[in-house]
C-alpha cells in the first residue's frame, strides 16, 4: 500500500514538470532551426511538423506525448548537425 501512494504522489508531482519541459523544448528547437538549420529540407519538414504537433499536445494538457514528440524533433536536429 505504502508503495503505491508513493507511485501515486510522484505521478502527480511529475506532470507539472513535464507541462514546463515543453516549452524549454520548443525554444531550443526554433532556436536551432534559425541558428543552424539542417541542410535537408525533409529533415527541416519533419522537424517542424514534430515540432508544431508537440506544441498542440502541450496546449491540450498532454504534456508526456508532447515531451516525446519535441524529444523526437530534437533528436532529428541533433543527428543532422
Amino acid at each position: 500500500m505504502r508503495r503505491i501512494l508513493i507511485f501515486i504522489a510522484a505521478a502527480v508531482f511529475s506532470f507539472p514538470v513535464l507541462a514546463m519541459h515543453c516549452p524549454k523544448d520548443m525554444a531550443r528547437i526554433d532556436a536551432m532551426l534559425q541558428n543552424n538549420p539542417p541542410n535537408d529540407i525533409e529533415v527541416r519538414e519533419r522537424v517542424a511538423k514534430l515540432r508544431a504537433k508537440g506544441e498542440d499536445l502541450h496546449n491540450a494538457g498532454e504534456h508526456e506525448g508532447a515531451v516525446e514528440v519535441l524529444g523526437e524533433a530534437l533528436g532529428l536536429l541533433e543527428s543532422a548537425s
